[in-house]
């Protein structure tokens, strides 16, 4: 049976990992590259079949296709899995991504996801990020996610990118279910005062990005990224941070392997050490990444390794 916490203290019991779904949406501004359908379908097919009882997408990722994939691969699964996504983040195919959290684009935002899922509910709706409450205030848009889960359009609501004052001013609304921030070993800043803030409060969090963008796998290799990639925008994937990056994967190979883990496997489940985190989402793009991501569950790090891998994110810290 397949490791399982519970969300928060109001949630569901998820699976420590959970599908990652922004690959599916093929290529846009944010994407991956090329994506082919039926390889995202079979994939999320499998890891429901293996156990993990949760898809994580967003309505910007492919601008609405990594939804419509998602809302095709789950027909004859609804049962046995919960539907995540998010909304507030905006784009066009001539549009770059943009935030909108007025009230009056949410709610037409959860209608399209709806039908794009193929879905009567959403299981976890979450604001993608809170970049333009400068404009919309947080409480406006949070107290339409508070009003969608009273009128049955979602069961669980949460937010992704949000620092403590921003859950704060949530919470002080309607209780923040989850929280979706991004967490890895090479990302470690919410570490400090957010998951505590979350494990003390009660929002469940769910870490995107644990192996940064496959830079953690351990089998990355930059030649091999689409050209319209994202992450060839991104400082981690450009030198001298690649170098550096992956001679800090390197380090951490021996103690992966006294666990006949992959570096991938490590970095997932150090993630999953932290005493605040509930799940973690993991991308794969076929069947095969599935199951190599499945291998993550089920055992812990010893607090010496812990220890070890903490000196060797120090040592990768002193050479920046």
């Amino acid at each position: 049976m397949a490791e399982k916490r519970r969300l928060g203290s109001q949630g569901p019991e998820i699976t420590t990992i959970g599908f990652g779904a922004w690959a599916a949406g093929g290529p846009w501004f944010a994407g991956w590259g090329h994506q082919d359908d039926n390889d995202s379908i079979n994939a999320i097919r499998r890891s429901i079949e293996a156990g993990c009882n949760w898809i994580d997408t967003a309505a910007v990722y492919g601008i609405g296709h990594s939804e419509e994939v998602v809302g095709k691969a789950i027909e004859g699964y609804r049962d046995d899995v919960l539907i995540f996504t998010k909304c507030g983040r905006i784009a066009t195919a001539t549009e770059r991504p943009h935030g909108d959290l007025r009230p009056e684009s949410i709610r037409p935002e959860v209608e399209a996801s709806l039908k794009r899922l193929k879905v009567d509910v959403i299981d976890l709706y979450q604001i993608h990020w809170p970049e333009c409450i400068h404009s919309t205030p947080v409480e406006d848009a949070w107290g339409v996610l508070a009003e969608l889960k009273r009128e049955g359009k979602v069961r669980w609501i949460g937010v992704s990118n949000f620092d403590v004052a921003q859950l704060k001013r949530c919470e002080a609304i309607a209780h923040v279910d989850s929280l979706q921030p991004p967490y890895s070993l090479l990302r470690q800043e919410v570490a400090e005062e957010i998951l505590p803030f979350c494990l003390k409060n009660g929002t469940g969090v769910i870490a995107y990005s644990p192996m940064q963008g496959g830079l953690l796998s351990g089998r990355f290799d930059i030649s091999r990224v689409a050209q319209d990639d994202w992450r060839h925008r991104h400082p981690f994937y450009q030198e001298p941070n690649l170098s550096r990056n992956l001679a800090f994967v390197e380090s951490l190979r021996p103690i992966a392997e006294t666990y006949n883990k992959t570096v991938g496997q490590l970095a997932i489940r150090w993630v999953l050490s932290n005493p605040a985190m509930t799940g973690a989402i993991v991308g794969a793009r076929n069947p095969e990444q599935v199951d190599i991501n499945a291998e993550a569950m089920g055992w812990e790090l010893t607090s010496e390794d812990l220890a070890a891998i903490v000196t060797a994110y120090r040592i990768l810290q002193t050479e920046e």
